[in-house]
């Protein structure tokens, strides 16, 4: 399998600006790029319209689709599902209400447009991180959704389902591991590929969050028991008992908890496209120098000191479909759409805006002439 490589452009860029399919496919068009994501927070979201009015929208896409050139390749959740508990909520009817009442209608939306659907809609609340069973049954519910979901993506029709990648304990996957985990189960529950959104940017708090060693344990109680300032570091949750907390205490807690806790590599970007790139069908981009995801436009000064190089990425998925396929695992992906997703300010002038975004694609465009392209002909012409 070696997949075809797109470029696409998140129309969150024109949230609250440029509102109108027309509006935000006639910009994409004038950037040289033919494939757009459509982000909930550009008026498409179903918690914030009818039906009917839904209905519209995705007419107005297929007419300004067919006036521009540009298709709409992949709905996208936005920052209102992903403020909430959302599909994970400790209420079984908020996540009875965000699977059937946001995430279907979303699938039908994009299965009329002959899109794919990614998001990221849910986390687990502290009280629930702290007790392995409560977590086991969250993350069992969660894996059970996301294969109910995927059953009904392809009873649609949809390209493609798939949620983010995060980078936080309480924001699953946040490790390659948990990752790996996620997409094992949720295909051998629902028999049906589910696919992940991987972005280059969601690498920065990992590190954060690796698991402590004996030397660092040893340390934090000791200034605990002292009333020092405790050492820089993660230690999970701290043992809820009255007792003291002990060098033994809290060894037997971080062990209970294993899902608190990251690897070294979880924080390197290349380390998840040469091991999950394959089964990411949406990547999104963004330029970062590896401390903050702020979604910066890959521009001159931004790339002088950002750690994603459109070389390293390639060179990385490239590494990724080398390995052979794992039936434990949903296909790899036959296309991977290479998705802009370039934040702005709210104080930010329009004409930056634009002008940041031309020169992100043209900067891309530089290393994906063409959509449809295959992976080992992009690579060629990069050695």
């Amino acid at each position: 399998m070696i997949p075809k490589i797109h470029l696409a452009l998140d129309n969150c860029f024109a949230s609250k600006r440029w509102t109108k399919p027309l509006e935000w496919m006639q910009i994409t068009a004038d950037m040289d790029i033919r494939c757009i994501e459509a982000s909930a927070d550009n008026e498409c979201d179903p918690l914030y319209n009818t039906p009917e009015t839904l209905g519209s929208w995705v007419n107005a896409v297929k007419a300004a689709s067919e006036q521009t050139g540009v298709k709409v390749v992949n709905l996208y959740s936005g920052h209102g599902t992903y403020a909430t508990l959302g599909l994970a909520h400790t209420d079984p009817r908020i996540r009875d209400h965000i699977q059937h009442d946001w995430l279907e209608p979303m699938i039908r939306n994009a299965a009329a447009l002959g899109a794919g659907l990614g998001f990221f809609c849910h986390a687990f609340p502290q009280p629930v991180l702290a007790h392995p069973s409560l977590y086991a049954e969250a993350e069992a519910d969660l894996f059970e959704r996301l294969a109910e979901l995927a059953v009904v993506a392809a009873q649609e029709g949809l390209s493609s389902i798939s949620v983010e990648q995060m980078y936080t304990p309480h924001q699953i996957p946040w490790t390659v591991s948990g990752a790996q985990r996620l997409l094992r189960d949720v295909y051998q529950r629902g028999k049906t590929p589910f696919y992940l959104t991987l972005d280059t940017g969601h690498q920065i708090g990992q590190r954060r969050y690796l698991l402590p060693q004996p030397p660092d344990i040893q340390a934090y109680i000791a200034a605990l028991n002292t009333g020092a300032a405790p050492p820089a570091g993660w230690y999970g949750v701290l043992p809820t008992t009255n007792a003291a907390v002990t060098v033994d205490s809290l060894t037997t807690s971080i062990r209970q908890h294993p899902y608190l806790f990251a690897a070294y590599e979880d924080g390197d970007l290349y380390h998840w496209l040469r091991t999950l790139g394959g089964y990411s069908p949406i990547i999104h981009l963004q330029q970062t120098d590896g401390t903050a995801s702020a979604h910066r436009p890959f521009t001159a000064a931004n790339n002088q000191t950002g750690i994603v190089d459109p070389v390293k990425v390639l060179r990385a998925l490239w590494a990724a479909y080398q390995e052979s396929a794992d039936g434990a695992y949903p296909p790899p992906c036959a296309d991977i759409y290479l998705t802009l997703e370039i934040f702005s300010g709210t104080a930010e002038y329009p004409a930056q805006i634009l002008a940041n975004l031309r020169e992100s694609a043209a900067y891309w465009r530089h290393f994906i002439p063409q959509d449809g392209l295959l992976l080992n002909e992009l690579v060629e012409r990069i050695s």
